[in-house]
């Protein structure tokens, strides 16, 4: 330890400290200055710029200074330092508000993604830069402090925790926030450590020791836990990128070659969606791409993968010819199928396994769940808005197998033609067939004819008491999605 302290200048470590550690005027208008450029280096993107931002670095010293106050129990010192940064970070992510709401850039590059997903990585890039940092302010090479901000990089973070602000951004302002907060805390912890091996503190005792080292590796373990699961997520993402296509590639024929590929990590299931160039279509391999997927991912997974058939002899120059022109459209189009299952599966109330579609015939169709005092009227009704809000496809809904049938009103001898719209559709709806009991035959065949002649399903039943209509026990009592799962003919299962 004698021979790391000697020539080491503590009195000019510690009063360069306190010139360059604390709030001043200088400081807060390198502050401004840096967090503006790392907004413009988020936004476009660009790292040139972004480096540009992270040579000013003014953020650095105040997090040196508090290790170093931590080293020497100097409180005068921490609170300076602390007060410095607070306010230095406070005032970085509130200008980074104020300009995000003002530009007509608002989406998430490249760059902004890439801070928001911390991971045990970043923990050691702050722990070895603080280290090589300290080691430079130490020994007065001022040159390495500068490369050590580059590699640490504090503002950008600050700005992108701003940007989550700014677009309410749950996901990125929380990245972020950790990823600063990591960088800090451990850039301070382990400056604080490099200043006792040089020998500040000297005067403090082995207990003072003691409880700086349990500081230092609680805060590290602490930090190691959300950036741990950060890193085994990312790894986890590797892992299913490469299965995904290597499921692929083998349950497909020699001469299919993979064009585009999109992998929802965050869903669940994992949702993928492929689009496959392949001289021949492979019925059901959705469903065996599932399966095969299940099992080497140990997830579920969601599979649909978009089939373009190409020459076995031309496959080559069919697949350059599709990669140029983008075949962007399929996965679009998956999205954007989807985006109207999920909306469907809202409006109906029900999950997302129970929803179906048919993709040829551009028709989704759910079983709404049953809601308290809502009659067929009301179902129609939700069907209609469904139909109108969710544009490129037609939306079918089911009743409940057990909705109150309407009233059948007759007046002046007329039946009315909203109950046998009604009727008529419910009996579609569910396949079942109507017996119209009660009123005279006339009424009765009356009432089922004209629930024929609208699309549905109906029979005269029997006589006695007021007209009314019921299902029918002599025919089938399921609705379509109980019937072999309720898809016609070339209907697939919505995932």
């Amino acid at each position: 330890m004698a021979k790391a302290t000697e020539g080491v200048d503590h009195d000019g470590v510690l009063r360069q400290i306190a010139e360059e550690a604390g709030w001043s005027g200088r400081y807060a208008f390198l502050i401004v200055i840096s967090a503006a450029i790392s907004l413009l280096g988020l936004l476009m993107p660009s790292v040139a710029v972004l480096i540009g931002a992270m040579l000013l670095s003014p953020l650095m010293m105040p997090i040196i200074g508090l290790g170093f106050g931590i080293a020497t129990l100097d409180f005068h010192e921490i609170r300076r330092a602390a007060t410095a940064l607070i306010l230095g970070a406070a005032i970085a992510v509130a200008l980074s508000v104020v300009l995000i709401l003002l530009s007509p850039v608002q989406t998430i590059t490249s760059e902004i993604a890439g801070r928001t997903q911390p991971t045990l990585f970043d923990l050691l890039v702050a722990l070895l830069s603080a280290i090589a940092g300290g080691y430079a302010l130490i020994r007065g090479r001022g040159g390495t402090v500068v490369g050590v901000a580059i590699a640490i990089a504090l503002m950008p973070p600050l700005v992108v925790v701003g940007f989550g602000v700014a677009t309410w951004n749950w996901v990125v302002f929380s990245g972020a926030l950790l990823l600063f907060m990591t960088n800090a805390i451990t850039i301070a912890l382990t400056a604080a450590l490099v200043a006792r091996c040089y020998g500040f503190g000297s005067h403090l005792s082995p207990h003072h020791t003691g409880w700086q080292l349990v500081l230092f590796a609680v805060a590290i373990g602490v930090l190691s836990i959300p950036l741990g699961a950060g890193l085994r997520r990312i790894a986890f993402e590797a892992v299913a990128q490469r299965q995904v296509r290597d499921a692929l590639g083998e349950d497909f024929p020699p001469g299919a070659r993979l064009s585009q590929v999109e992998i929802d990590h965050g869903a669940n299931p994992v949702r993928v969606r492929a689009v496959m160039l392949t001289p021949r279509i492979e019925p059901g391999a959705d469903r065996k791409l599932a399966a095969d997927l299940r099992r080497r991912l140990s997830r579920p997974v969601d599979v649909h993968v978009d089939q373009v058939r190409i020459s076995p002899e031309t496959g080559a120059v069919e697949a350059a010819q599709i990669a140029r022109a983008g075949n962007g459209d399929a996965l679009r189009t998956a999205r954007e199928r989807d985006r109207a299952i999920a909306d469907v599966a809202l409006i109906a109330g029900v999950p997302l396994s129970s929803v179906q579609f048919d993709l040829a015939a551009r028709t989704i169709r759910a079983a709404a769940a049953p809601l308290t005092g809502l009659g067929i009227a009301g179902y129609r009704d939700l069907e209609r808005r469904a139909d109108t809000a969710i544009a490129d496809w037609h939306v079918v809904l089911d009743p409940p197998n057990d909705v109150v049938l309407p009233d059948v009103i007759i007046d002046s001898g007329v039946i009315d033609d909203q109950t046998l719209g009604e009727a008529s559709w419910a009996s579609a709806r569910l396949a079942r067939t109507l017996a119209v009991s009660g009123g005279s035959l006339r009424q009765r065949t009356a009432t089922a004819e004209g629930i024929v002649a609208r699309g549905g399903r109906a029979e005269p039943g029997r006589a006695g008491g007021r007209l009314r209509l019921r299902w029918s026990v002599d025919t089938d009592q399921a609705a379509p999605g109980a019937q072999s799962g309720g898809v016609a003919p070339g209907k697939q299962a919505a995932p």
